[in-house]
């Protein structure tokens, strides 16, 4: 899809929904200002899933709050009638990180946080980083269909439990856009007897990552909590890296792994940065230890790999044509320091077999 402009440049088709003019009309100034084509606007939910039909958009910018159908409904709707990229935008925070993480196990891609609010003058000072997510996003595998994947000598999507492992084996997991749902797949398959020590770092905005580690925390076995400073992480316990810091690995003790957030300089335009911890764990455990690349766009984490192989310790990243966007485990695979590339529901099987 997309509009061919007069030069021959494809450009990206949006349609921007959100019930308060000002901000429908500022989101399609800003897009249509860095060459994305706004092909429909629409203030309601209803008015959302009649404009993608008509106009098959590329990608959707999608407001939560809305009278009538809200955006959470109008994703649900899209998704079952008209699979489409949505991003969704919202400046409601506390009460809307809910409604932003159902929206993404009903199929919108990634989420961005309308910086000042709701009805926000400051969205324009963020025309970049929210132009790149709009063609991040945009270029998502949303289609219902199932890739050909990669054979391995195990078939079974299962983790084997009878295998030995390690003791506290650690495992730092890295993703970004279309990674929130993703990694909760993968931690919800991972069986407490293993006792692995995780480290998930996600390119997620501040005060989302505490509402995302509560939900890690209900899907698996392992008990997750939002990182601080002074966090020790023992076995059969996972840590979600909070907004904005990043998240190092300072010390290994026999209680565990004492992790520190720092707000050094934003690593690949992102803090926290998935390079940052993995090679901090590389540089500081001295067991096993997994690095797992997933979906997201640039190539945080290609570094972070190569550090953990170089420490002797085993990488996976997911299988490409799984992910909603390849870019982070494309470039990891480059590096040619990753043992497996699979789909998501053959990783956790896959990381017992490597460390036993």
């Amino acid at each position: 899809m997309g509009t061919v402009c007069r030069y021959g440049r494809v450009m990206t088709r949006v349609v921007v929904v959100d019930d308060s003019p000002f901000m429908r009309t500022q989101i399609a100034d800003i897009l249509e200002g860095e060459g994305l084509d706004v092909v429909a606007q629409a203030k309601n939910g209803r008015d959302a899933v009649d404009a993608v039909a008509e106009t098959e958009p590329d990608v959707v910018t999608m407001d939560i709050k809305m009278p009538g159908i809200g955006g959470l409904e109008a994703v649900r709707r899209i998704m079952a009638d008209t699979p489409t990229p949505i991003l969704m935008l919202s400046g409601y925070v506390e009460e809307g990180s809910n409604f932003l993480f159902e929206s993404l196990d009903a199929g919108a891609v990634d989420f961005f946080p309308k910086p000042g609010g709701e009805v926000s003058p400051e969205l324009v000072r963020y025309r970049d980083l929210l132009t790149d997510t709009v063609r991040a996003v945009a270029d998502a595998d949303v289609a219902p269909t199932t890739p050909t994947e990669p054979t391995t000598p195990s078939d079974s999507a299962s983790t084997p439990t009878d295998v030995a492992v390690p003791e506290q084996p650690t495992l730092v997991i890295g993703a970004s856009t279309g990674g929130p749902s993703v990694v909760e797949d993968l931690v919800a398959d991972l069986p407490l007897d293993h006792q692995f020590r995780i480290l998930v770092v996600l390119h997620m905005p501040p005060k989302f990552t505490g509402r995302y580690a509560n939900r890690l925390d209900d899907a698996s076995e392992y008990a997750f909590t939002e990182a601080e400073s002074g966090t020790v992480v023992g076995a059969g316990e996972g840590v979600v890296a909070r907004g904005d810091r990043h998240l190092e690995v300072t010390r290994e003790s026999p209680s565990g792994l004492t992790l520190s957030l720092t707000d050094d300089p934003p690593r690949h335009s992102v803090r926290p940065a998935i390079d940052v911890t993995m090679e901090t764990a590389a540089a500081t455990v001295s067991g096993p230890l997994v690095g797992v690349i997933l979906t997201g766009m640039g190539h945080d984490g290609a570094a972070g790999i190569e550090a953990i192989k170089a420490a002797d310790g085993r990488t996976i990243a997911q299988y490409p044509e799984s992910c909603a966007v390849d870019g982070m485990p494309a470039t990891a695979i480059d590096t040619g320091c990753v043992d497996e590339v699979l789909p998501v529901n053959r990783i956790p099987s896959a990381l017992v077999e490597l460390l036993s």
